[in-house]
């Protein structure tokens, strides 16, 4: 029998990962390409996301975090398996989904699910890719900008890419459940 993370690794590999020629959302041209939505937009690994990503929050350092960001489009997904699973462990931590605009009609937000989140809260990212660190740093930006302190940020996939290097080098620490390494080449 396989532990959580094993099956999640399985599963990504089975359904999210794809070795093809790709144009990724930095511009960079890639010979393979990891879909996370497809393993986490199911029940299965919607469950041993949460799971996993709530606990590699306790990885992070300094204080524990009172919510948790997902960053358009599949950090949400992300932030709402950790929520609801922080929920059932007894610990909850609301979750808020970062636009890549702020909406053009309605509320204008940028942020969603923030209002009963108190400014100066610490929060962390929840991202299911990182290549360059570009749209997390970005997202990084509105949260501070918005009053809240990042405390880091996890990722389902590193790409191995120079991400990590760019979020450290920004001053936030980052831990990945998963490496490029651990999928075949």
């Amino acid at each position: 029998m396989s532990t959580p993370y094993e099956r999640l690794l399985a599963l990504l590999t089975e359904r999210s990962y794809a070795k093809r020629d790709v144009v990724l959302a930095s511009g960079r041209h890639s010979d393979f390409f990891i879909d996370c939505k497809q393993t986490v937009l199911s029940a299965e690994g919607h469950v041993l996301v949460g799971v996993e990503m709530l606990g590699a929050l306790a990885r992070l350092p300094g204080e524990p975090v009172s919510a948790v960001a997902g960053v358009e489009l599949g950090g949400c997904p992300l932030a709402s398996a950790v929520s609801l699973t922080s929920f059932e462990k007894g610990r909850p931590l609301d979750a808020i989904y970062v636009r890549k605009e702020a909406k053009e009609h309605g509320s204008r937000r940028l942020l969603e699910g923030n209002d009963r989140i108190a400014r100066g809260a610490r929060v962390a990212i929840l991202e299911d890719v990182i290549t360059t660190g570009g749209s997390t740093l970005k997202s990084a930006d509105k949260l501070q900008a918005s009053g809240y302190v990042v405390a880091g940020v996890v990722a389902l996939v590193d790409r191995e890419e120079g991400g990590r290097a760019a979020i450290e080098s920004a001053g936030l620490p980052l831990v990945s459940l998963f490496v490029r390494g651990q999928f075949p080449r």
